[in-house]
């Protein structure tokens, strides 16, 4: 066990049933089975504007918005991305505005998911736990591993068998127990139930879920700010468990009620690939129940079948005005392009379905020409450099004489419309 700290949690209670918990690490309502998140104190004095403005730049500047008492102990440096505006994707979209939310440069890994084990690594502490772990598709097992090795915890990460190589490596490299299991991430995620219950870790995304989550909230407190306390008209983001969404509405919210930015809150618009797509489909569908899906897409980063946060994130989208849209493999690797290109930001293929999805949004009229658009990108490309390995062009070799790069010059073409990824081409 962790020595004693004066960092404190946040009680919970039940998202449906509204039933009190004390600050423990677990995650599900024994009456009705309903998620739990924490409890903030309505006497709970918040910072003004020019008071977080005076802090660092990290996301414990909206630390008044996290589930803790007292001062953060792990993870001080996590948080507070850039928000680019990308101009070219703007007219890429059709849309007024766009903006980047860069998370594929978060500290310490690289995601967003830096965000989430900030919160719940925190928790561990308070909690007094003294192993943390997670279920992963991969940016997850980097962000445990990596904060776990920086606070000296140790650290039990289970992915799925066939992860993409460069997220194994960017997990084990950090001295974690990692583990392989034969099946889909839904089989990883059942599996870590069963071990915080027989061991009694710290899994960030099983018995400390509630606390893990309210990391997510930071990515809204973040574009608010960073559009100088204003909101966008739109937010498209990618979703997994769908937990993402629905606490970039809850920040959103919290903003508003504190009276910090002023206006409609976004429209919300969730991305998914084709392969993997249950939230979207619920949305399309009206249904009142989720169907699960067994996974099938190159985008692993994001392909939960049985989503836990999906008919509240479903919800979010229909209730903010927005939408939910899946995208094809193609389409996803095409994705990916279309922001290195215009941006300069190189994501994963979580982002690549974000851009693809966002343009798939545009051109249903979904989001118009007076619509200001921030685009979440969540992870690195660098993680996943295999599926734009071979759709890329082999980059010609010469020899260092000016005339021959000056055939290349010659010979290569302007690129049309269509190669740009510009609409109506």
């Amino acid at each position: 066990m962790l020595a004693a700290s004066t960092l404190t949690l946040l009680p919970q209670h039940c998202k449906l049933c509204g039933t009190e918990y004390p600050a423990e690490p677990i995650a599900i309502c024994s009456e009705c089975l309903g998620p739990l998140e924490p409890t903030y104190p309505r006497d709970r004095v918040y910072p003004d504007r020019d008071d977080i403005e005076r802090r660092a730049p990290s996301l414990w500047r909206y630390r008044e918005w996290l589930p803790f008492d007292g001062e953060p102990v792990y993870s001080h440096d996590t948080g507070f991305t850039p928000l680019i505006e990308a101009p070219c994707l703007a007219a890429a979209l059709g849309v007024g505005r766009a903006w980047v939310k860069n998370d594929a440069v978060a500290q310490p890994t690289l995601s967003f998911k830096d965000r989430v084990v900030a919160s719940a690594i925190n928790a561990a502490h308070a909690l007094g736990l003294g192993v943390v772990g997670c279920a992963s598709t991969g940016n997850l097992a980097n962000a445990v591993a990596a904060h776990a090795a920086r606070a000296g915890l140790p650290a039990w990460i289970f992915i799925p068998e066939d992860l993409e190589p460069a997220k194994v490596i960017g997990t084990a490299v950090y001295g974690a127990n990692l583990v392989r299991v034969r099946g889909h991430y839904d089989d990883v995620n059942r599996l870590c139930v069963q071990l915080a219950d027989r061991f009694g870790w710290g899994i960030v995304n099983v018995n400390l879920r509630g606390y893990y989550g309210e990391g997510s909230k930071t990515m809204a407190f973040e574009i608010a700010e960073q559009l100088g306390w204003r909101l966008p008209t739109a937010v498209v983001a990618p979703m997994a468990g769908g937990s993402l969404l629905t606490k970039l509405r809850k920040g959103f919210g919290e903003f508003l009620s504190a009276e910090l930015v002023n206006g409609p809150a976004p429209k919300l618009f969730g991305a998914q690939a084709s392969g993997c797509a249950p939230i979207v489909r619920l949305v399309e569908s009206g249904a009142a129940k989720l169907t699960p899906e067994i996974p099938n897409t190159v985008a692993r980063s994001i392909a939960i079948g049985n989503p836990a946060d999906g008919p509240f994130a479903a919800r979010a989208m229909v209730e903010s005005g927005g939408w939910g849209a899946h995208v094809s493999d193609a389409e996803i690797v095409a994705g990916i392009r279309l922001l290195a290109e215009t941006t300069g930001v190189f994501t994963e293929t979580a982002g690549g379905t974000t851009v693809a999805a966002a343009l798939k949004l545009a051109r249903e009229g979904r989001l118009g020409q007076d619509d200001e658009v921030v685009v979440c990108i969540t992870g690195n490309g660098l993680k996943t450099t295999d599926v734009v390995r071979d759709v890329l062009p082999e980059a010609p070799v010469v020899d260092a004489k000016v005339r021959e790069v000056a055939a290349l010059v010659a010979a290569r073409p302007a690129p049309s419309a269509r190669e740009a990824g510009f609409p109506g081409a």
